[in-house]
């Protein structure tokens, strides 16, 4: 059996979360999501260090069909992104999870591992699939997983009302994009991404941008897109907002720039239009961000402003290939695509110490959260780290990214 028939059948043996008794239900998931990531890193990490693509066919006999996944360099860059963050929240959510054994039944918890390994299915899927029905497939399929990751506590209908507005908005999103998709193969004939640089070679490039934009940005969380954000954030567990900030939201952005190297031509145009709406988006998430009282509101807020600041990044480096200015363009992309990485890394650490903060003390009010670093001293300490590298501080990685 080959790298793709042993990913297809864990895909399969995912199921079986169900059918163990409860203490196998972590360590099955575990299993799973630690030979997903060697695969996909066996897949990923040959196209970063040297290879320009590579191309898996995996034979659907059920359907009569092939499924496509094309990894090239945004692709690894991306998966890379995914399984740093994925198994480091996956190991957080253990301990997370202990005071819930007793008051969740075991199929609580088979949905919630259930729909954290399909969530990292359909995010390595998404960023390899090219062709528009199997992508708007696994699409849906992280917008569901990552409903039910979200209502883990659905029993507070508060928390369930919020799911569902989310999951409304997700699929407003997915309506832009399969409308822009639609638009894509009246024009080129093909339904993929293969196929956006025939398009924009013979149609405007702006409208169709707009499209994938709308949709890709309800994801990201760009303003005014973003109101799901600052309301899943804290109403789903920490490790899955850990999850959700660090590498979900980037999937919206994966897809934008996914969308931009096929531009050919408007790139002024375009390249405004994304740095204005990220400025936007920057300032918005700093000025709610400091008017909060609830921690995880904070960081979902400045989880905004960093988009806000990828998108800067990547609105740059367009506006610097509309003027020919090499230094601009490289600069912008490279920036904006570098704190990508930067900032799942840095966002996923602090929501997973607001999370232990949480367990300990039972309140997000950062006004009753005073005295903490003597009785929680190495949750401070990281914390600490975390915030430094979120201000952009030398020596930590967030300073590089943002000074790019």
């Amino acid at each position: 059996m080959n790298i793709a028939g042993i990913f297809i059948l864990l895909t399969l043996v995912s199921f079986l979360v169900f059918f163990v008794r409860n203490s196998l239900k972590y360590f099955l998931s575990l299993f799973i999501l630690g030979a997903g990531i060697i695969i996909t890193c066996l897949w990923s990490l040959p196209v970063l260090l040297n290879k320009d693509t590579i191309e898996i066919t995996i034979d659907l006999p059920f359907i009569n069909d092939s499924l496509r996944l094309v990894i090239d360099k945004i692709s690894a860059f991306f998966i890379l992104v995914i399984n740093i963050t994925i198994p480091v929240g996956f190991l957080y959510a253990k301990g997370y999870l202990k005071p819930y054994y007793k008051t969740k039944t075991p199929l609580h918890f088979s949905i919630h591992y259930f729909s954290y390994i399909w969530l990292y299915l359909s995010m390595i899927l998404v960023v390899m699939i090219r062709e528009g029905t199997a992508f708007l497939i696994a699409w849906e399929m992280m917008a569901i997983s990552s409903f039910l990751l979200v209502i883990f506590d659905a029993e507070d209908r508060k928390v369930l009302k919020t799911g569902i507005s989310y999951l409304i908005q997700m699929h407003v999103g997915m309506f832009f994009i399969l409308v822009a998709f639609l638009i894509l193969e009246k024009g080129s004939g093909k339904m993929d991404f293969d196929s956006l640089p025939v398009y924009f070679s013979q149609h405007s490039n702006i409208i169709l941008f707009l499209l994938f934009f709308i949709g890709f940005g309800i994801k990201a969380g760009f303003v005014p897109m973003h109101t799901w954000l600052p309301r899943a954030h804290p109403a789903a567990p920490s490790h899955v907002s850990g999850v959700m900030s660090g590498v979900m939201i980037k999937m919206g952005i994966y897809g934008i720039v996914r969308v931009l190297i096929s531009l050919q031509s408007d790139f002024l145009v375009i390249g405004l239009i994304i740095l204005g709406i990220s400025l936007i988006s920057a300032l918005f998430g700093v000025m709610m961000a400091i008017m909060q009282h609830d921690l995880k509101q904070l960081l979902a807020f400045s989880s905004i402003e960093n988009i806000g600041i990828i998108g800067m990044g990547l609105g740059l480096g367009i506006i610097g290939i509309a003027k020919g200015n090499h230094t601009l363009s490289i600069l912008g992309l490279s920036g904006g695509l570098l704190h990508v990485l930067n900032h799942s890394l840095f966002k996923s650490l602090l929501f997973f110490n607001a999370g232990s903060v949480y367990q300990a003390t039972h309140t997000r009010n950062m006004e009753k959260l005073g005295g903490l670093m003597k009785k929680m001293p190495w949750t401070a300490a990281l914390f600490f780290i975390g915030s430094l590298a979120l201000c952009g501080l030398p020596p930590f990685n967030g300073f590089i990214s943002e000074y790019l």
